[in-house]
């Protein structure tokens, strides 16, 4: 990736590097991937934030074209599971095997890696796989490592999960739970695309044409970038905002609920929800050429950080309000001071 001049002060030639690399990122999916643009600007947050992501649609809208493209525009060492309901937790994390040694005939365990062990993993339909393969994974996710056995193997950084959820079928699906939910950074919904971009599709993908990526950005850039996402400064106020939108998620915490807004939620967001409102608000910030966040940084993260970190209850489901709805409703209600 070329660089901004040397003349320009550091905060500035910082947030010129990411613009560029966000453009020329953006060039490269584009040779494969038609529209989708606010999906791949959320799954460029989620991996400046150190975060991971969790992608919603139904099948055929390309959610692991998306993944494998982004995937393929960033020099990083890539993997693929294919979540199935026989995957067991050692086909993802690796395994001891018995190892002998052919001079001495000694035996000794050599630990053989599994797909987790990569910068950039996709998890395809992730709940198609039993609870107990997921917390293997969700485990990784938050703790960057792994322990097999009495031993422990840290993942390589930067590591960014990509996981795919397919919300239409559910026979022999196990759906995550809330706790394992609120390990994602964000809930990325995958929509239709317009007619003509559904005619680009089918027009770009029925020849013999061939595509060819550059890559973009290094394991090491990335990882300078989400250095600088974590140094942009945020004012106490911003923090305060932000803090107080997801306390408001949370009926319990208010003597007065409010009617439109509290009726239809059972349980609300956890502190992990204030702290990726921030994280993911500077990013936006950064990828739209300011070193500061204001209060629309925020706002606009609400919605994807938060709609997985909600639970309605019946009286959402009778009234058909979902969690972005609610979301939405606590925004306007929740006033900046």
């Amino acid at each position: 990736m070329s660089q901004p001049s040397n003349s320009m002060p550091a905060d500035d030639q910082a947030v010129a590097r990411l613009q560029l690399a966000q453009k020329q990122l953006k060039a490269e999916m584009a040779k494969v991937v038609v529209g989708q643009d606010a999906v791949i600007e959320a799954l460029l947050v989620t991996l400046l934030c150190k975060g991971h992501a969790l992608m919603v649609g139904v099948p055929g809208l390309g959610k692991t074209l998306m993944a494998r493209t982004l995937a393929r525009s960033l020099n990083m060492e890539y993997k693929r599971i294919q979540f199935t309901p026989d995957l067991m937790p050692s086909d993802i994390t690796g395994t001891d095997v018995i190892m002998e040694d052919s001079d001495t005939g000694r035996r000794r365990l050599e630990f053989l890696k599994g797909p987790l062990f990569a910068n950039f993993l996709l998890a395809d339909e992730i709940n198609r796989a039993p609870p107990k393969t997921q917390a293997a994974l969700l485990q990784a996710m938050q703790e960057l490592e792994v322990t097999v056995g009495r031993q422990t193997y840290p993942l390589p950084p930067p590591f960014f999960v990509v996981a795919t959820q397919n919300p239409v079928e559910q026979e022999g699906t196990y759906p995550l739970p809330e706790a394992q939910l609120d390990r994602f950074m964000l809930n990325i919904p995958v929509e239709y695309p317009t007619p003509a971009e559904e005619a680009e599709i089918v027009k770009s993908t029925t020849t013999n044409a061939q595509v060819s990526l550059e890559p973009i950005l290094t394991a090491d850039e990335v990882l300078k970038l989400q250095g600088l996402v974590r140094g942009v400064p945020v004012a106490n106020d911003v923090v305060d905002y932000a803090v107080t939108l997801v306390g408001y998620s949370r009926p319990e915490t208010f003597a007065q609920p409010h009617e439109e807004i509290h009726r239809f939620i059972r349980y609300g967001a956890s502190p992990r929800a204030s702290q990726y409102l921030i994280l993911g608000a500077k990013a936006r910030a950064l990828l739209n050429g300011r070193f500061h966040v204001d209060f629309e940084d925020v706002k606009a993260m609400a919605v994807p950080v938060m709609r997985h970190r909600l639970v309605l209850n019946f009286h959402a489901r009778a009234d058909g309000i979902n969690a972005d709805e609610v979301i939405r409703r606590i925004v306007k209600h929740v006033k900046v001071k």
